[in-house]
C-alpha cells in the first residue's frame, strides 16, 4: 500500500501527463487541476483520511473525475477526437470479445480526426482485482489485454493519423 504522499505525487504526475496540452508540463498548473479534482471529491477525501482502506475507491473516483475533465477539455478542440473506454463498465467489458467491440466503436468514432486520444481506464482493476490474488494467469491476461489494445489501435488507425493511447 502506498503512503499518502506517494499517492499524491502519483496523482500529480498523472494529471501532468493527461493535461500536458493544457499545462505545458508545468507542475504548478497540474497541481491546480489536481487540487480542483480533489476538492470536487472533498467528502470522499475526508472519508479516506478517516478510513485508509477507502484509498482504492478514492483513486477510482479521482481517475473517473480526471477522465471526465479530460473529455470536457478535448470537446472544445473541434480538430481533436476523444474516446473514453472504461474496462470495468461491465463484468465482461475487459474480456477480448467485448473489449474488441467497444474499442472498435471508439476507433471508428476517431477515424475522421487527424489528432485523437483514446483513453482506457480501469483495465488493470478489471483483470487484476485487488481483492483477489494476482496469479500468473491473471497477470498474463492483463499483459495480453494491454498488447491487444495497442495492436488493435495501431492496426485500425490510419498511418497519417496521430492517436494518443492512454491507460489510466
Amino acid at each position: 500500500m502506498s503512503t499518502p504522499a506517494r499517492a499524491e505525487l502519483r496523482r500529480l504526475h498523472l494529471i501532468n501527463a493527461l493535461f500536458a496540452h493544457v499545462t505545458g508540463q508545468d507542475l504548478y498548473l497540474a497541481e491546480q487541476i489536481k487540487s480542483a479534482i480533489t476538492f470536487s471529491l472533498a467528502e470522499f477525501s475526508e472519508q479516506t483520511r478517516e478510513h485508509p482502506e477507502f484509498a482504492q475507491k478514492f483513486d477510482a473516483a479521482f481517475n473517473t473525475a480526471a477522465a471526465r475533465l479530460l473529455e470536457t477539455s478535448f470537446s472544445h478542440l473541434p480538430q481533436h477526437g476523444f474516446f473514453h473506454w472504461d474496462a470495468s463498465h461491465t463484468l465482461t467489458a475487459a474480456t477480448p470479445l467485448f473489449a474488441r467491440a467497444e474499442l472498435m466503436t471508439g476507433l471508428k468514432k476517431l477515424t475522421p480526426f487527424r489528432e485523437s486520444t483514446l483513453l482506457v481506464t480501469n483495465l488493470r482493476p478489471a483483470l487484476l482485482p485487488s481483492d483477489k490474488r494476482q496469479t500468473p494467469r491473471r497477470k498474463k491476461e492483463y499483459t495480453d489485454a494491454l498488447t491487444y489494445t495497442q495492436e488493435l489501435a495501431a492496426a485500425r488507425t490510419a498511418p497519417s493519423a496521430n492517436l494518443n493511447l492512454l491507460f489510466l
